[in-house]
Formats: C-alpha cells, sequence, structure tokens
C-alpha cells in the first residue's frame, strides 16, 4: 500500500529525492510521514505532511535540508532531500498516520509502512 523509491549512493552534499506512491488506502484521510533507521540505531521520525498538505514537520537535524511535500495530481509523497551529510545514511520508510498526534513522530501512531529505500551517504 505505500511503496518508497529513490534511494541511493550519493557523495556528501548532493541530493536526492525519494518518493512514497500510496494505494489501497485513502489518499486524503491520511498524513504521511518519514522515518529512517540507520545501522544499530533505533528508527527515527525524520519529517511529516498533514493530509490536506496544509503544515509541515521536521526533525531539527534535517530542517533547512529536507523538503517533504506531496506530488500534485498524485497519490505520492516526496522527500527532497538536499545537502546530504554521512549521517543521513539509513534506511528511509514512508509511513501514513490517521492519528492526530502524527507531527509527534513516534512509530506506533502510524497505521501502514511501506518497505524501505536505503540512502548511502559517502564522505
Amino acid at each position: 500500500q505505500l511503496q518508497a523509491s529513490g534511494g541511493g549512493l550519493v557523495q556528501a552534499g548532493g541530493s536526492l529525492r525519494l518518493s512514497c506512491a500510496i494505494s489501497g488506502i485513502p489518499f486524503s484521510g491520511h498524513h504521511i510521514g518519514w522515518f529512517r533507521q540507520a545501522p544499530g540505531k533505533d528508527r527515527e521520525f525524520v519529517a511529516a505532511i498533514r493530509r490536506g498538505g496544509t503544515a509541515t514537520y521536521y526533525v531539527d537535524s534535517v530542517k533547512g535540508r529536507f523538503i517533504i511535500s506531496k506530488v500534485s495530481g498524485k497519490n505520492t509523497v516526496s522527500l527532497q532531500m538536499n545537502s546530504l551529510k554521512p549521517e543521513d545514511t539509513a534506511v528511509y520508510y514512508c509511513a501514513a498516520s490517521v492519528n492526530v498526534r502524527f507531527a509527534q513522530g513516534r512509530s506506533e501512531d502510524y497505521n501502514y509502512w511501506g518497505q524501505g529505500t536505503l540512502v548511502t551517504v559517502s564522505s
């Protein structure tokens, strides 16, 4: 129901654009979030967008570098990642939530998850 894509290998300072294609659930009825999990670390919240697209939320470490947005005309949410750093290396997951607390970035508030896409940033 959620298909994440766009990961790959990039040098520090470079950019990548991740996409999350959503099917089988009401796109307009769900808030969408991106999480990531680096090797040996817990999964962490990265960014989220309110279901109407009226508000976005970011973890401090990506503010000013990442942009989450809805792709016009498609049931897709993108995560534009700029000025990438080696510490951004992780498997990135998109997730969908109907919970009003979605912006708090807790995994348990998200109902549906994609399979993840690997982002590797070399120094």
